[in-house]
């Protein structure tokens, strides 16, 4: 595959990267004893956090990743997980605004990785895919680091399902020929949206342990019973 002649600007990418690392270190400012991390533990998980879904949206596509292209990308990343760390006291006490951070960083990697993928041919699907990846890279590395279960493979407010929504939107409305820019915008306002709505009002998709009780229910309400 050729390189890209889509090309997201630095400012765009520097903001999603400088706001998952300070996601990445207000995740692990929560770690207490044995788990606590120090300052190099910090700015791996900030690199992590900012840096991994474009590594993984670049490698999806077979491009050189950008993030590795510039001097910018790591050194805002540990940076802004540096400051995060230092200002967590402050950033926990502004839960709301962490949310709604927490939910731009989804659309904005969401919507860089579709974008990209359809402007280098891909069709709509597989384009969303990789924005759904790019979405949630950067949070499946930061638990396969820690050993942590992966959060989007358990019960919790729609987080992927947020990010394929605004993919989904994206490429359709880029289909119906909207430009790529205005349709990433309104990628972005979709899922940033559905992410705090699902945070809000606790909306989370059906535990899989229910789905399986429900099951067992209707089969066993059949099975007649003798009373004494």
């Amino acid at each position: 595959m050729s390189e890209p002649l889509f090309v997201i600007p630095l400012w765009a990418d520097l903001i999603a990267v400088g706001l998952g690392g300070v996601q990445g270190a207000l995740f692990a400012s929560g770690f207490r004893g044995q788990r606590r991390l120090d300052l190099l533990g910090v700015a791996i998980i900030g690199i992590v956090m900012g840096m991994g879904g474009g590594l993984i949206r670049d490698l999806l596509l077979n491009v050189t990743p950008v993030t590795l292209q510039s001097n910018w990308y790591l050194l805002t990343a540990t940076g802004a997980a540096l400051i995060g760390m230092l200002l967590a006291g402050l950033f926990q006490r502004l839960n709301a605004v962490i949310v709604g951070l927490d939910a731009l960083v989804i659309g904005l990697f969401g919507a860089f990785g579709t974008s990209k993928a359809l402007a280098l041919g891909l069709p709509p699907v597989p384009a969303v895919f990789v924005g759904v990846c790019s979405a949630v890279g950067g949070g499946i590395l930061r638990d396969m680091i820690m050993g942590l279960p992966v959060a989007i493979m358990h019960v919790g407010s729609l987080y992927a399902v947020a990010a394929a929504a605004g993919c989904v939107v994206l490429a359709t409305t880029e289909a119906f020929g909207l430009p790529l820019v205005v349709a990433a915008v309104i990628g972005v306002v979709v899922t940033t949206v559905i992410r705090l709505l699902a945070v809000i009002f606790d909306i989370s998709l059906p535990e899989q342990r229910a789905l399986y009780r429900r099951k067992v229910a209707v089969e066993t309400s059949a099975i007649p019973t003798v009373k004494p």
